[in-house]
């Protein structure tokens, strides 16, 4: 009962690999009889040896996930990998922080709440990371009493 010759053969003729040929239960002793490539190739024709389809991965999970994620879910903390900086660099971080106080402070000179002085002192201080944002830009500003009179 070993058709492992049989397979090999259908195999090359089929272009694929030795697992993916499958022989019907039923005609076993006719593929057991056939020994040249001729023999094969007509019981392939009638379907006695057939080449089995391709096993893929299912894209469905990926896709799935995808949605989920662009609906904001699945973010949370136990689906991170890396360090914080993998995610968002902290240059853009950087980037938006200055950007955001530079802009905060311009609006508050141009609007004559601070003088030109303070916002030059200000502005010095932002580029040298003393404000984490824009809430903590105007508690130095209340508690240093900086507001234009």
């Amino acid at each position: 009962m070993n058709v492992e010759p049989q397979k090999r053969m259908a195999a090359e003729i089929l272009k694929c690999g030795i697992n993916r040929i499958y022989i019907h239960p039923d005609f076993i002793e006719d593929v057991l009889m056939a020994i040249t490539r001729e023999d094969i190739r007509n019981l392939i024709k009638n379907h006695v040896i057939q080449k089995r389809p391709e096993k893929g991965t299912s894209r469905v999970r990926a896709r799935n996930r995808k949605q989920r994620k662009q609906k904001g879910l699945a973010r949370g903390y136990g689906k991170r990998k890396g360090k914080k900086s993998a995610r968002v660099k902290p240059k853009k971080v950087w980037q938006n922080k200055i950007r955001a106080q530079r802009k905060e402070l311009k609006k508050l000179r141009d609007s004559k709440k601070i003088d030109k002085t303070t916002y030059r002192k200000l502005y010095l201080k932002a580029k040298g990371n003393a404000f984490d944002s824009i809430a903590t830009l105007h508690r130095y500003i209340n508690e240093h009493k900086l507001w234009r009179s």
